[in-house]
């Protein structure tokens, strides 16, 4: 069976989406929607950088995109600094009838106990009212802490402390929102940036720890969240501009999930922009790794190494991240209606992909 597909923006993420539907056997990109009109009445091939054209002409026309009679929708846009305007997108999808797979909002792959439920309301209401499934992922959030974490455990006797780390460079992730404006990077350390107000750690990974303790029957007190930054020994230039001398260079967090106490299910992130910064954090296997630790009997450590073909690990973390959405798809179709969490659906494979 074929399934239409419409791709929601072409950033980052979307432009590789756009590759992966294309390739996939078992999809049809029907049509593109763009946010910059600039980038209107062109080929989607052209879009998504692919040399070749696709036969799909992009559009800024919301319901152009959507009179193709799509199957799902892949939503990229950027939600982090516009929540509730993505909250509508995804209601208006799914009360037509259609299905949803989504990078964003994160705190949605798994809200319950994460966010207070008039947040996931509206789009369970749609949901149930357009008979149709959103579900939300990625690799972090994602895959890197759902199903590569729980696999494990499957070969534990006894389970202290399960720990999903990123541990990436950022230099060459080209988003100045993201770095600057959310994340805090280049501006003062005692500044506080939106990623590190009260809270927002917890709502953004929260849902990692909360699905996590799902999957494993643990039922937790609570969720906290600690922080450090390292400031840059002298300026110096990244894809997205550049970094002041004194200025956050590196960034360290953790969101735990709290029984007893304890730490039983923690999300680490160490981020660098360059890779000399903060020598005694936590280092990566590779250019840049995700890294399942498990306390327990016995101990494990599991390194995930990204690697694109250009040879540059952000690139490979964005095409996971797209893969991840765009494989799922004929799953998250054929589930039943409502929000779905990957505790739901089966295991996601490469089923296709392998080329004669």
């Amino acid at each position: 069976m074929s399934y239409r597909v419409v791709q929601w923006s072409t950033g980052n993420v979307g432009r590789n989406t756009i590759a992966g539907i294309d390739t996939h056997p078992d999809l049809e990109l029907a049509g593109v929607w763009v946010s910059d009109p600039a980038k209107a009445g062109r080929d989607a091939g052209e879009i998504a950088g692919l040399g070749r054209s696709l036969g799909v002409t992009t559009t800024a026309d919301p319901e152009e995109a959507l009179a193709t009679a799509p199957d799902c929708v892949v939503y990229t846009a950027m939600a982090d600094d516009r929540i509730q305007e993505a909250i509508q997108d995804l209601a208006g999808f799914l009360r037509a009838g259609i299905d949803v797979v989504s990078s964003s909002p994160v705190f949605l792959q798994y809200p319950d106990g994460v966010v207070p439920e008039e947040m996931s309301a509206p789009v369970r209401e749609a949901a149930a009212e357009g008979g149709a499934s959103l579900w939300i992922n990625g690799v972090d959030p994602g895959f890197a802490n759902d199903w590569l974490p729980l696999v494990l455990t499957s070969v534990c006797e006894r389970i202290d402390e399960v720990r999903c780390l990123e541990i990436l460079d950022y230099s060459t992730y080209d988003n100045p929102t993201v770095l600057f404006d959310i994340m805090g990077f280049g501006k003062p350390v005692d500044d506080v940036p939106m990623l590190l107000q009260p809270g927002v750690l917890s709502m953004a990974w929260g849902s990692v720890v909360r699905q996590l303790a799902a999957g494993l029957g643990v039922e937790l007190d609570g969720v906290d969240e600690r922080y450090e930054r390292v400031p840059a020994p002298e300026t110096f230039p990244i894809a997205s501009g550049e970094i002041a001398k004194d200025t956050a260079a590196a960034l360290r967090f953790e969101v735990r999930g709290l029984r007893d106490g304890k730490p039983v299910c923690v999300l680490e992130h160490v981020t660098r922009l360059r890779e000399d910064l903060a020598p005694d954090w936590p280092q990566p296997a590779g250019a840049g790794c995700y890294r399942v630790a498990i306390s327990g009997e016995p101990n494990y450590t599991l390194d995930l190494q990204l690697l694109g073909s250009d040879g540059d690990h952000n690139t490979a973390g964005l095409k996971a991240t797209a893969m991840r959405l765009v494989n799922a798809i004929p799953a998250v179709v054929d589930a039943p209606p409502g929000l779905l969490t990957a505790l739901d659906l089966p295991l996601i494979t490469g089923r296709g992909l392998v080329r004669p």
